[in-house]
């Protein structure tokens, strides 16, 4: 059955105590998610569905924003906007063709367990528990696309053991490549590419996110496996973790976020 919980919030899917608002709202994400869409591509059936539906050649970034944007509604806003949102996503999926539950599953999974991943190796104090509280609490993303929840991993070793059943399906494609080549090197104005720090800085976070793609997604790529280089990349995501951790909030989060902040009444921005 795919059943949604009934006592909820109006005030939001998730509160601020859960694991998963605390994840989401930390600035590992920026490399989480672009680790996502490299992992997810590697499914060719979910990865065909994308290049056949989507103009993610010309915007990769866009599609990143897109991700982000989701995973920040459902993660912060109102219970009703969450709602809304996954209502339309799963109409556009219907429309597109692109409701299959397996390849949806793929696409959560993979999602759940980069943003994991890599914030836990970033410097976040996640014991085991809570990480497979988070793996539980997102069991609710999955059921909002459309996913049955017994088809859903919620815990860590069902998430893992997950991934090695799957893994006969998974290949580098075409499609694959082309679109880590765009995550990496995404088309950008000529203006922004030559007189900002945009490209140098989007190229840095998406190399350590292929960096940090399990062992198993690098032989897909046909990544070499470099001595030391899982311990350097922990220590570049922990030294960009910090890095973008000294912004202020009132800077660098998302309008929704704020909004959230102020409707658990926990700060408020002006």
């Amino acid at each position: 059955m795919n059943t949604l919980p009934t006592a909820i919030d109006p005030r939001g899917l998730f509160t601020p105590n859960s694991v998963t608002w605390r994840i989401h709202s930390d600035p590992a994400m920026a490399v989480g998610g672009i680790r996502a869409l490299l992992q997810q591509a590697l499914h060719p059936d979910a990865m065909d569905g994308v290049a056949k539906n989507s103009n993610f050649r010309e915007d990769a970034w866009g599609r990143l924003q897109r991700t982000g944007d989701y995973v920040s509604t459902l993660t912060f806003g109102s219970s009703e906007e969450a709602f809304a949102l996954a209502a339309r996503v799963r109409k556009i999926h219907t429309s597109l063709g692109l409701d299959d539950p397996h390849l949806l599953l793929w696409v959560h999974m993979s999602m759940v367990d980069s943003f994991l991943d890599v914030a836990i190796r970033s410097g976040m104090a996640i014991d085991k528990a809570e990480a497979d509280q988070y793996v539980s609490e997102m069991v609710l993303f999955a059921q909002l696309v459309g996913i049955a929840t017994e088809k859903v991993p919620a815990t860590v070793s069902q998430m893992e053991k997950y991934f090695t059943d799957i893994s006969p399906e998974l290949r580098a494609s075409e499609d694959a490549k082309r679109a880590a080549l765009f995550l990496t090197i995404p088309p950008l104005p000529t203006a922004v590419r030559f007189a900002t720090p945009a490209a140098p800085a989007w190229a840095s976070l998406a190399l350590l996110a292929g960096s940090s793609l399990p062992s198993w997604a690098r032989s897909l790529y046909g990544t070499t496996q470099l001595p030391g280089q899982i311990i350097a990349t922990d220590f570049s995501l922990k030294a960009i973790r910090s890095a973008i951790g000294v912004i202020p909030d009132a800077i660098l989060a998302p309008p929704i976020y704020k909004e959230a902040m102020k409707r658990w009444d926990l700060v408020s921005y002006k």
